[in-house]
């Protein structure tokens, strides 16, 4: 079971928005499920548990400071092509792919959308 419902994060153009993260989370299976009406796109494996909209109080979205969504890589190419599809697609990198310190078997990569939110894609498998 998951501890969450889902996650939002907060965007000010949704076009380019979504097409950054159409790109970056598809090559971690993760899909486009459709608009959530005029303000926000959904994404999941099975049902909605992402999701990409303008804040409701109509103020611009602003980002964390701390704050990082990760999602979880099937394999260490995964990663890579996540960063790479994120950066093609209007991201910014935060950290390129590679192995992480924390534990022996972390790799990741991290990048900013392009509303400045931080998000990673992570994999513990070995090589």
């Amino acid at each position: 079971m998951s501890i969450f419902t889902h996650v939002c994060l907060g965007a000010n153009d949704l076009a380019k928005s979504s097409a950054f993260y159409d790109a970056a989370l598809w090559v971690l299976g993760i899909k486009n499920l459709g608009p959530m009406g005029d303000n926000g796109v959904l994404y999941g494996t099975s049902g909605p548990e992402f999701v990409v909209l303008k804040p409701r109080d109509g103020k611009p979205a602003t980002h964390a400071n701390g704050g990082t969504i990760g999602f979880a890589a099937p394999s260490r190419a995964a990663v890579h092509a996540f960063h790479a599809a994120g950066l093609a697609h209007g991201g910014t990198d935060d950290g390129a792919p590679g192995p992480r310190a924390f534990t022996p078997t972390a790799y990741a990569a991290y990048l900013r959308d392009p509303a400045g939110n931080k998000i990673c894609a992570y994999c513990f498998l070995p090589e």
